[in-house]
């Protein structure tokens, strides 16, 4: 029987597996992370990894999930080490990463979490939450109606929501007299730091107008870019590390050799140094984080809707499929005009990078992961591109595929695609529109208002037109003929 992967453990794990070759009890927590998911410990931890490998080893991590005990639950036990399985075709590099110095769960223990964000040795707070855990309305503001933010703001000792948690550490620290973290947003959110920082004052404000004035005039929130294609772990995937390691390791992760971090140099109480390992310092995040959301995040959500309603598992698959593949060319070609001019991108060079990470077989990276929460995802990734063409009075044919293929894709859910394969914050208004058994157009009409895409803008029309022709055609024919009509138009363009 195989001991656990642990502290003690770690100088029996076989070469060639990287291990951690510093001293992990002198290590000092320096960033809370909320938000405890794969994406951060194969992205994040490893920069801070490199960091504490290198010396710098006041920048521990103290990670916080905000709703499930799966992280703690697997990590606790291992002291937070786990391994990050970096794969390419044949090949599988393993390191065992032991930035994270503990793990924290906030619904069994809300103060536990107060505690460490009260710590003046920390200095940062890091987010990767999901989309919808920004509770934002259709309008896009707070959504200060929904029950968890509405006990935050009269339970403040006792939070649920990273708002609630975000603002009683600041409010804290200021009554103690101790400085600000800087709060540094890892999200796929347009302007991610200005975003967080706005809703944070909008629930400040509703709480406390001297902790609004303070937050407004002390706290920083730099915006970030963050890349890595981290596909879900399988039984599988643990079988095979744990026996490479030779101790079982109860959550390994799954990742590709390619790994990007552009990060706005907006730090009020220090910071590592993440730009010696890799991280892109800079004064505008923007344009980097423009070209990711539209090119690779837009491209991942098509192949994601396409690749389940044409029965393809994961992205590599998908992405295989001559129609697919061609579509997403065409798809990248009507988005990179609206990339911002002289800022210094490659959108060519870019998007050879993305085709060679897509057809990577070995990351299993399964479409129905990257198909969730699409309501949340396409504004950023899709819908921003198509106001920008429609507002140039040019195509947005293949940006309305995608989001006609993700309404046919919640459609097929229970019938072609079974009912939980992937899900979204409006599951009911959709489940709901579904079964109107509307139009095309009333369809698009309905769910274009209850996401509430394009909202109050002049091409909005132009857009859900566009989107129902392409939802007509895939209830009629198939995505299949939708694709292949598609292609026969763009031939004789």
């Amino acid at each position: 029987m195989r001991h656990r992967l642990s502290s003690n453990t770690l100088t029996t794990i076989p070469a060639p597996v990287a291990c951690p070759r510093y001293d992990r009890s002198a290590v000092v927590p320096g960033i809370v992370h909320l938000g405890l998911g794969a994406f951060h410990r194969a992205h994040q931890a490893a920069y801070v990894e490199d960091c504490l490998a290198a010396g710098e080893t006041g920048w521990g991590i103290v990670g916080a999930s905000l709703r499930s005990t799966d992280t703690r639950d697997a990590l606790g036990p291992q002291d937070g080490l786990y391994t990050l399985a970096v794969r390419d075709g044949e090949h599988e590099g393993l390191r065992v990463v032991g930035s994270i110095v503990s793990v924290l769960v906030a619904p069994e223990n809300p103060e536990a979490l107060l505690d460490a964000l009260i710590d003046p040795r920390i200095r940062i707070v890091t987010l990767t939450v999901t989309e919808k855990a920004y509770l934002r309305n259709a309008a896009g503001d707070l959504d200060t109606r929904h029950p968890d933010v509405a006990w935050d703001l009269s339970n403040p000792d006792r939070p649920k929501t990273l708002y609630g948690f975000l603002a009683e550490g600041l409010a804290r620290r200021r009554s103690a007299g101790t400085p600000p973290f800087t709060v540094l947003c890892c999200d796929n959110l347009p302007a991610n730091g200005a975003t967080l920082r706005r809703l944070l004052l909008e629930f400040a404000a509703e709480r406390d107008a001297e902790l609004e004035a303070h937050i407004t005039g002390e706290v920083a929130f730099p915006s970030s870019m963050v890349d890595r294609i981290v596909p879900a772990t399988t039984d599988a995937d643990r079988a095979r590390v744990s026996e490479r390691l030779g101790a079982d390791d109860a959550w390994p992760v799954m990742t590709e050799p390619f790994c990007q971090w552009v990060v706005e140099d907006n730090f009020t109480a220090g910071r590592p140094d993440w730009e010696k390992f890799g991280v892109t310092m800079v004064e505008d995040v923007r344009p980097f984080e423009d070209m990711k959301l539209r090119l690779l995040n837009g491209s991942h959500s098509a192949i994601a809707y396409l690749g389940l309603l044409l029965g393809h598992a994961t992205v590599a698959e998908a992405f295989a499929d001559p129609a697919i593949r061609r579509f997403v060319g065409n798809l990248w070609a009507e988005t990179i005009p609206t990339l911002p001019k002289g800022a210094g991108l490659d959108p060519q060079a870019y998007i050879e990078k993305l085709a060679n990470r897509y057809a990577n077989t070995s990351l299993q990276h399964r479409t129905a992961q990257i198909a969730n929460d699409g309501s949340q995802k396409l504004p950023q990734r899709v819908i921003a591109s198509a106001l920008d063409r429609a507002g140039e009075n040019t195509p947005v044919t293949h940006l309305m595929l995608v989001v006609a293929a993700w309404i046919a894709a919640c459609e097929a859910r229970g019938g072609k695609l079974s009912i939980g394969l992937f899900s979204d914050p409006l599951d009911g208004p959709l489940a709901d529109i579904a079964a109107g058994e509307f139009s095309a157009a009333e369809t698009v009409r309905r769910v274009f208002d209850a996401a509430g895409f394009a909202k109050d803008q002049n091409n909005r029309e132009r857009l859900m037109s566009a989107a129902a022709d392409h939802l007509e055609t895939i209830r009629r024919k198939g995505a299949s003929v939708a694709l292949s009509e598609l292609a026969e138009k763009d031939s004789a363009a």
